[in-house]
């Protein structure tokens, strides 16, 4: 249980979920502007779901892709990909 639990918080460091959680509110504000008022919960919710997911997906991409120059890098080698790919 514990490798699984590593698994998840190791994936949503690399993927910077908090950044995604900073995203959201302007996300929303985007829906509320294009529905001149309250979008529905159903709405919101795949708004929701959109935005983890396309973000969530493109950074780890680009993490994958750049896994040579950050294992080249001081400041980025330490990161999980670099780490474990390049030891």
């Amino acid at each position: 249980m514990s490798t699984a639990f590593h698994n998840v918080r190791v994936t949503l460091e690399m993927i910077k979920i908090e950044h995604t959680l900073f995203a959201l509110p302007f996300a929303f504000l985007g829906a509320v502007l294009a529905a001149r008022g309250l979008p529905s919960a159903l709405q919101l919710g795949w708004i929701t779901l959109a935005m983890v997911g396309a973000r969530s997906t493109a950074m780890a991409f680009n993490r994958i892709a750049d896994r040579d120059c950050d294992a080249r890098n001081p400041r980025t080698r330490t990161r999980a990909i670099p780490r474990v790919c390049f030891q």
